[in-house]
C-alpha cells in the first residue's frame, strides 16, 4: 500500500503539503493541489482515516440509536432511508447502533457510538426515561438529539410530534361522522408512542361523554398479523363497534384484511384509521385513512440542529411537528340504525 511520503515524492512536494491538501487546512495552490490529487490516484493511496480523525477531532460521522423492534416496520425503513439520505447529503456517514430491548441496552448503544467518536448522535429511544435522557445531553460534549421523545431540562434538544393530540383529533373525527361504538387496537404498551396513542383514544371518548368499555380495546404489537388478531378478539367479545382506530397503518392493514375474510365490510359496516401514512396507504382496498407522522420533517430537523450545533449554534426553541388525519376510503359517517 503506498504512503502519504511516496505520494509527495510522485508530486514533487513535501509531505506537509500532501496533508494540507487531504485535510483541507492552509493555503495550496490549485496547480499543487491537482498534482497531488493525480500521485494519489497513480499510486492507489488511501489516506489513514483514523490519523486524519484524530488529528482533526472530526469523524464525519452521526450516530443512531434505534431499538430493533422497529426494524420490520415500514415506519422505520422511511426513518432510515431519509436519515442516511440527509447525512449524506452533509457530507456525512450514518452509523446504525441496536438498542435492542432494554434501558441497558440502549445505553451501550449510546455509548458505542461515543466510543466511536461520533460527531453527533441522535436517539431514537425507547425504554429509556426522559430523565436519563435528559442526563445523557448534559453529560456529553457531542451534541446529541432526540428523536419522536419531548425532553422537560434541553428542550432544544428534541424533535417530537404529539401522539396524543393526533390520536384524540382521528377519534373526534370520527365521533363528528357519528361513530360512538368505536374500538381501538393498541400499540405496544411498553413503547412511549403506543401508551400516548391510546392515552388520546381515551381522552377523546371522555371528552364527548362517551364512556370507554374495556372491551372496545385491545392490545397489538405493530404488525399485521396483531391487527387481524385484535380483530379476531374483538369480534370473539361479541362487541358491536361501528369504527375501528389502529395504532399504525400495519396493523390497519391487518384488520381490514380480517374483517374482510369475516364478511365484515370497511367502511360500510367498520371504518377503519390508521397511524404513520405508509406509502402503501392510498392503495389498499379501499385505501386507508391515517394520521401522517412527518417523518421526513422531523429527521431533516434533527439532523439540521445537529450541523448547526457542530459549527458552534445554539438553539433555545423546542420543536414539534403535528400529525395530520388523511381521510381516504376506508372511513364513511355511520348510517343511522
Amino acid at each position: 500500500m503506498a504512503t502519504m511520503l511516496e505520494v509527495a515524492k510522485r508530486a514533487g512536494v513535501s509531505k506537509a503539503t500532501v496533508s494540507r491538501v487531504l485535510s483541507g487546512n492552509g493555503y495550496v495552490s490549485q496547480e499543487t493541489k491537482d498534482r497531488v490529487f493525480l500521485a494519489i490516484a497513480e499510486s492507489g493511496y488511501r489516506p489513514n482515516l483514523l490519523a486524519r480523525n484524530l488529528a482533526t477531532s472530526r469523524t464525519q460521522t452521526l450516530g443512531l440509536v434505534v431499538t430493533n423492534t422497529l426494524y420490520h416496520g415500514v415506519y422505520f425503513s422511511e426513518l432510515l432511508s431519509h436519515a442516511a439520505r440527509m447525512t449524506e447529503d452533509q457530507g456525512r456517514q450514518l452509523i446504525l447502533a441496536d438498542g435492542k430491548h432494554s434501558a441497558d441496552e440502549e445505553r451501550a448503544a449510546i455509548q458505542y457510538l461515543l466510543d466511536l467518536r461520533c460527531d453527533a448522535i441522535i436517539i431514537y429511544p425507547r425504554f429509556l426515561s426522559v430523565e436519563e435522557m435528559d442526563e445523557i445531553v448534559q453529560q456529553h460534549p457531542q451534541p446529541i438529539m432526540v428523536l419522536n421523545r419531548r425532553l422537560r431540562r434541553h428542550a432544544s434538544h428534541c424533535v417530537w410530534s404529539d401522539h396524543k393530540a393526533s390520536s384524540q383529533a382521528a377519534v373526534e373525527k370520527l365521533i363528528a361522522l357519528g361513530h360512538r361504538d368505536i374500538a381501538f387496537i393498541t400499540g405496544s404498551l411498553d413503547s412511549p408512542t403506543g401508551v400516548e396513542r391510546l392515552s388520546g383514544y381515551k381522552a377523546a371518548l371522555a371528552q364527548h361523554g362517551i364512556a370507554l368499555r374495556d372491551d372496545w380495546v385491545v392490545e397489538g404489537k405493530w404488525t399485521p398479523e396483531t391487527g387481524a388478531r385484535g380483530v379476531e378478539a374483538l369480534l370473539a367479545r361479541d362487541v358491536a363497534f361501528s369504527a375501528l382506530v389502529a395504532s399504525n397503518d400495519d396493523m390497519a392493514i391487518g384488520a381490514i384484511r380480517q374483517l374482510h375474510l369475516r364478511g365484515i365490510r370497511v367502511p360500510q359496516q367498520v371504518s377503519v384509521i390508521g397511524f404513520d401514512d405508509i406509502a402503501l396507504a392510498p392503495y389498499t382496498v379501499p385505501s386507508l385513512s391515517s394520521v401522517k407522522i412527518p417523518v421526513t420533517e422531523m429527521v431533516q430537523e434533527t439532523i439540521n440542529r445537529l450541523i448547526f450545533m457542530l459549527d458552534g449554534g445554539e438553539f433555545n426553541v423546542q420543536q414539534s411537528f403535528p400529525g395530520e388525519l388523511c381521510l381516504r376510503e376506508s372511513v364513511t359517517a355511520r348510517t343511522p340504525v
